[in-house]
């Protein structure tokens, strides 16, 4: 019917032909469900049937007449797909859907298509009845067709014939007793397959070595799909240059020697549904019917992870010896001193470079000459020698090295001695250190004669020498470190892009850098430390921000090793007098120690509690191996890792350092019980402090009268920048009371510098130590850019000594308040600066 005629039968003809049209129309939308549509109707391999809403057949292409019996013509607009199945089997559907969807369903097409009707995805079996009576056993997938506007025009049903693997799994039923024991066992896999390698049977030592359940897999995929591609792409090749013949990379890689007859066992990497994987051996037999034709195929497997963790295990312990040599090696090259080693006897046995500048002498030799040859005064240096030997070590020993070409230096000779494992001496460990610098500043000081100013030099520079060299190595290290790191990432996003091979050589070098990084820092912070150059903000902290901040931090390092992690539940406010950030410091390290040293599974246990009215105790629980009596007496040492040192856990040894020194300059206490077998409980103690009240500076903000604002006032922006939430809470509500004003926040000093150049507030309240860049530093960023540079900037600090107020306006602050606030020194400071702002031109004004 052309398009006039269906205007014609509109507008002419009476209700009737007004259904035809609509019919029509209803064929034309199903003809127009898809371009796929094409190729599915004119396929034999599927039935493809098409319904409209009703359920009347509408279109039954070449495979649906192949499988059933009929003709289109037979059933097109006469009957539904329920007419062509099983009645007994609609009656159970229709009962089932009812039940599992809570609503009433009637038997027959309804029962058939209600989920697709509904928008869900509904592939079932069903018996089909052929035009001769005959039954097959079909899969079919509906799915409801619907208009432009979402109105359901039809339904498709596709429809396989399942007859070909129900034979099968007749079949592998009757495979034989033995196979039943087989499939029961839960101590290895048993994965049966039909002849095309769909999986039939799954045992459940399958499911608890895959982690599938069998109905997962079972009709749905092949082994194949559960082993690791590669591999299967790799054997697929290997065994076409074996047998001289083509392989398809899948399923018949697996099987194709079973097939012919030729035993297989085979090692494979099974993919578990988690997607981790494990190693396999893996025994393949094709299964046969009474007339010798393959109906499928038996894979048995065996998990092989042991074997390869003994295996990886030698390898990591060969790597590792081989890594510590390379270490060792680079500590002794890289050191500022001369360093060798000798025989009991004197004979030098290695040196560095250090020491090769020293005397003028190469490596090859040094290395096997006496270590007395290389001084003026050969007896003291053999002396030097026995002296160690006796007493073990010897220090600030004093000698004058002679080079080749005559050069003389003094150095100062510092040594111990060494052992093997079993405490078999082995030799002596000597550092020289040119002291000739110092040697002529010392003859200058006896000169002057001012004895008492050079012992007090003396003396500082023993208490800070090993801070100092820390600090210098850090310093020294990150020069270069920063071109590695800086040129590594480069490359990283370069374009075009690296290779894979390349790609991974620069993650390592990006992941050594960084790591090297993290050490520096924390060699730094020790040297910040022990020199007193470590500033501390002691503030109220709420320690239920801390433990949550903390938490998110640290439960993926957890999670990583299986330890399971609980931190206390706060039902009330606890706060303590702290640096919020060093408190931080602390708690990571302690929680990092308990991951790093607990058995894989352990746990972690995290408890606050009051041990006095005055003081609040943290402790860090868990159930790692424990320390010995001997262990617990070198904690908090420098650079002990408590007989780690061998181990695979990577770290300096100064974390606890850091935390104790932390700690006690926090005011607190640490320390730490253990049992060996058991576990260990770190713990440290603070000072309790009062949660921050509304009553700031003596005045309370309810007894504030709002400021008086002159009606149609402009609106003023107030930037506060401060990183503590109790800080931030109280100048909101002091803020609140001022309708003039609108208040942003930023929580570090980037986004306030952000924030003031997309915003250009009247007036920005900065506090000094801040993450990241200070308030200073912030401060001066400001001021030299021109879109900035006008907004009087007011600090707001917990640094109240008279110093930290001078620098604070020296670096060009408009006004210093201190904590605690003092509400009406703070409002009256505030109005000065609005008032500043007002009169200050802006840029572009």
């Amino acid at each position: 019917m052309s398009a006039q005629d269906h205007d014609s039968a509109i507008l002419d003809g009476p209700s009737g032909k007004l259904e035809v049209v609509i019919e029509v129309r209803r064929k034309a939308a199903l003809l127009k469900a898809g371009a796929l549509q094409d190729a599915i109707f004119n396929s034999a391999n599927f039935s493809s049937i098409a319904t409209d809403e009703r359920g009347v057949i509408q279109i039954f292409n070449v495979g649906a007449e192949r499988m059933l019996g009929y003709a289109a013509a037979e059933v097109v607009d006469k009957i539904t797909p329920a007419d062509i199945s099983d009645p007994q089997e609609v009656v159970v559907r229709a009962e089932a859907l009812s039940l599992e969807l809570a609503t009433t369903i009637r038997p027959g097409f309804d029962a058939l298509v209600f989920k697709a009707s509904r928008g869900i995805e509904d592939i079932y079996e069903l018996t089909y009845i052929r035009k001769d009576g005959s039954r097959f056993p079909a899969v079919v997938s509906v799915t409801a067709l619907r208009d432009d506007q979402d109105a359901i025009i039809g339904y498709l049903l596709i429809g396989t014939d399942n007859s070909a693997r129900k034979r099968a799994e007749e079949a592998l039923s009757k495979a034989g007793a033995l196979q039943s024991a087989i499939f029961n066992s839960a101590n290895f896999s048993c994965i049966a397959t039909d002849a095309k390698g769909v999986i039939q049977i799954f045992n459940v030592g399958a499911e608890r070595m895959l982690g599938y359940a069998a109905a997962d897999v079972m009709n749905k995929i092949t082994p194949a799909d559960i082993s690791d591609s590669q591999e299967v792409i790799a054997r697929a090749k290997a065994l076409s240059a074996e047998l001289s013949t083509p392989i398809t990379p899948g399923f018949e890689a697996l099987v194709f020697k079973a097939s012919r007859g030729i035993e297989d066992i085979y090692e494979l990497t099974y993919i578990r549904k988690d997607g981790s994987r494990f190693p396999a051996v893996v025994s393949v037999t094709a299964l046969r019917d009474d007339r010798d034709a393959i109906i499928g195929y038996l894979l048995i497997g065996t998990d092989n992870t042991a074997r390869k963790q003994v295996e990886a295990e030698q390898k990591k312990l060969d790597q590792r010896l081989r890594d510590q040599q390379f270490y060792t090696r680079s500590l002794i090259e890289s050191n500022i001193d001369a360093l060798m080693t000798t025989d009991p006897a004197g004979i030098i046995t290695d040196v560095n470079k250090q020491m090769e500048a020293l005397t003028g002498c190469t490596r090859d030799e040094l290395i096997g000459a006496p270590f007395k040859n290389y001084f003026t005064d050969p007896e003291r240096a053999e002396a030097a020698i026995n002296l160690v030997l006796r007493d073990k070590n010897v220090t600030n020993y004093e000698l004058t090295a002679q080079a080749r070409d005559g050069k003389k230096t003094v150095v100062s000779y510092n040594a111990t001695t060494f052992y093997d494992r079993d405490r078999t001496l082995q030799g002596v460990f000597a550092a020289a250190r040119d002291v000739t610098e110092r040697k002529r500043l010392d003859q200058a000081l006896q000169d002057k004669n001012v004895e008492l100013e050079k012992a007090k030099i003396v003396a500082e520079e023993a208490n800070l020498t090993k801070s100092d060299f820390l600090s210098s190595m850090s310093h020294e290290l990150r020069t270069p470190l920063n071109a590695i790191l800086g040129f590594a990432q480069l490359m990283d996003s370069a374009s075009p892009p690296a290779t894979p091979s390349q790609k991974a050589s620069i993650e390592q070098i990006l992941q050594a850098g960084w790591y090297l990084l993290k050490l520096i820092n924390e060699i730094l912070d020790l040297a910040q430390i022990e020199s007193g150059k470590l500033s501390l903000s002691q503030e109220p902290v709420s320690l239920a921000e801390v433990m949550s901040e903390c938490r998110t931090m640290i439960e993926p390092q957890g999670q990583k090793r299986d330890i399971k992690m609980t931190f206390p539940q706060f039902d009330i406010p606890c706060f303590v007098g702290a640096d919020r950030t060093r408190l931080k410091q602390v708690l990571i390290n302690l929680l990092s120690n308990a991951i790093k040293y607990n058995q894989p599974g352990g746990t972690v246990v995290v408890e606050c509690t009051m041990s006095t009215p005055e003081r609040t105790r943290i402790s860090v629980r868990d159930t790692g191996a424990g320390l010995s009596a001997e262990k617990l007496t070198q904690l908090f040492q420098p650079f002990n890792r408590l007989g780690q040192e061998t181990s695979a856990e990577e770290g300096t040894g100064i974390g606890l350092v850091m935390s104790k020194r932390v700690v006690e300059l926090m005011g607190g206490l640490i320390g730490v019980e253990s049992t060996v077998g058991v576990g260990s409980e770190f713990w440290f103690e603070l000072s309790s402090a009062v949660a921050p009240q509304l009553e700031v500076g003596g005045a309370e903000l309810t007894a504030m009268a709002p400021a008086q604002v002159q009606r149609g006032a402009a609106l003023r922006t107030l930037l506060y920048v401060e990183d503590n939430p109790a800080n931030l809470k109280v100048v909101e509500q002091l803020i609140e009371r001022r309708p003039d004003i609108r208040l942003l926040t930023a929580v570090n000093g980037n986004l306030g510098i952000e924030l003031a150049r997309d915003n250009q507030p009247e007036v920005i309240l900065m506090d000094i130590n801040l993450p990241g860049i200070s308030g200073l530093e912030a401060l001066k960023i400001l001021h030299e850019d021109p879109t900035t540079a006008h907004i009087p900037i007011v600090a707001l600090s917990a640094n109240a000594m008279q110093r930290d107020i001078d620098k604070g306006l020296q670096a060009g602050f408009f006004w210093y308040l201190t904590k605690p606030i003092k509400v009406k020194e703070f409002m009256d400071v505030l109005d000065a600066a609005l008032e500043f702002a007002e009169k200050t031109i802006r840029p572009g004004k």
